[in-house]
């Protein structure tokens, strides 16, 4: 007896063309991502449901998270004897995560699944909702809704489908992007949040800060590599606009060489390990005086109701990868009228896979 793990890939379409600036060549139409369901046979017919976003820029493929599984699974040991009351589990899965962490320095997405999954059965078996088991609120932010790179009509008009969301991540680091500003501000009010995925030098940054706080921009998110720390904190010093490190913040051990170079960071649950490690590294940036943005990958609801279970962490919050997404394989993640992912109190994360 004891822990079970099956994985799939999933090659899913998107709704609309998402490319980035550091997205290769005929990218942004398509996404892969790997769910993985854990099953124990003591306890029949529990399903953990997980899922972790494999991206090359930070060294992951399906095939290295196949190859890392079967080590974290070795790691967890009995779970079922640490699930009779909310305290031990919790322990429990705090001592799963600080172990893998030790024993691993990278493979956040392969981490992702499995920490996700356990979290999910975990709670399945205690018969709370996931965010209950971690001790947190169902108070939530609104998620704002993301549009990438494309010519600045076309962003616009993406722009006008999006306009019931709070707030809009536009995504930047390309030959139009003050023109894609101005066209979204010409049919959208609300804040705007930039995203520049390593993207701009210090001559862009320069030249854009005066048009973007006229325009009325938010945040700015990682506008350059993921080391270039001397120019995170040159262009923070110079902006009134927080600067949001995500590609330099992949997990908590990079939160204290962060601390006066930027304002805030962008917290991923494929980055950094799973539900578990991303509490404690909001936590975390929260102590250090960090301003806290949590931010997905295009993942399903398995990975969005993951993140939403420590979403009351957070300040800001990206939360639309399963939005974007021409078919989600999953239900039972619903926004409410105000862009708040609804966290209600079914056990675990309160998803089933749609029937074919």
């Amino acid at each position: 007896m004891g822990l079970t793990l099956s994985h799939e890939m999933l090659n899913l379409s998107l709704r609309d063309p998402l490319v980035i600036a550091r997205s290769e060549h005929g990218a942004g139409r398509t996404v892969t991502t790997v769910v993985v369901e854990l099953r124990d046979e003591r306890f029949p017919g529990v399903v953990g449901l997980g899922e972790g976003y494999p991206d090359r820029f930070y060294g992951e493929t399906p095939g290295t998270m196949a190859a890392v599984i079967p080590f974290l699974l070795d790691q967890v040991g009995d779970l079922g004897e640490h699930l009779l009351d909310v305290t031990a589990a919790r322990s429990r899965l705090e001592h799963i995560a600080d172990r893998w962490r030790a024993d691993l320095r990278w493979n956040g997405a392969a981490k992702c699944a499995l920490d996700i999954a356990l979290h999910d059965f975990a709670a399945k078996v205690l018969g709370l909702p996931v965010h209950r088991l971690l001790g947190l609120s169902a108070d939530i932010p609104p998620t704002d809704f993301t549009l990438g790179l494309d010519v600045p009509a076309v962003v616009a008009e993406r722009a006008v489908r999006a306009a019931r969301f709070p707030a809009l991540k536009i995504k930047l680091g390309g030959p139009e992007d003050l023109e894609t500003l101005r066209a979204v501000r010409g049919v959208y009010g609300g804040p705007l949040r930039v995203d520049a995925n390593t993207g701009w030098t210090r001559d862009d940054a320069e030249r854009l800060l005066p048009e973007l706080i006229e325009l009325g921009v938010e945040l700015i998110e990682q506008p350059f590599r993921a080391e270039a720390h001397r120019d995170l904190a040159w262009l923070q010093e110079r902006s009134r606009l927080p600067i949001v490190a995500d590609e330099s913040a992949v997990t908590i051990d990079d939160l204290d060489g962060l601390v006066g170079i930027v304002a805030g960071v962008n917290v991923k649950l494929a980055k950094c390990g799973g539900v578990g490690p991303a509490k404690r590294m909001l936590e975390r940036a929260r102590e250090l005086g960090f301003r806290t943005f949590l931010g997905c990958m295009e993942e399903t609801s398995v990975g969005i109701a993951a993140s939403a279970a420590v979403a009351s962490l957070a300040e800001w919050v990206d939360l639309d990868g399963n939005l974007l997404l021409a078919d989600d394989p999953f239900h039972g993640l619903e926004l409410d009228d105000d862009c708040r992912w609804r966290l209600g109190q079914q056990p675990g994360l309160g998803l089933q896979r749609r029937l074919p």
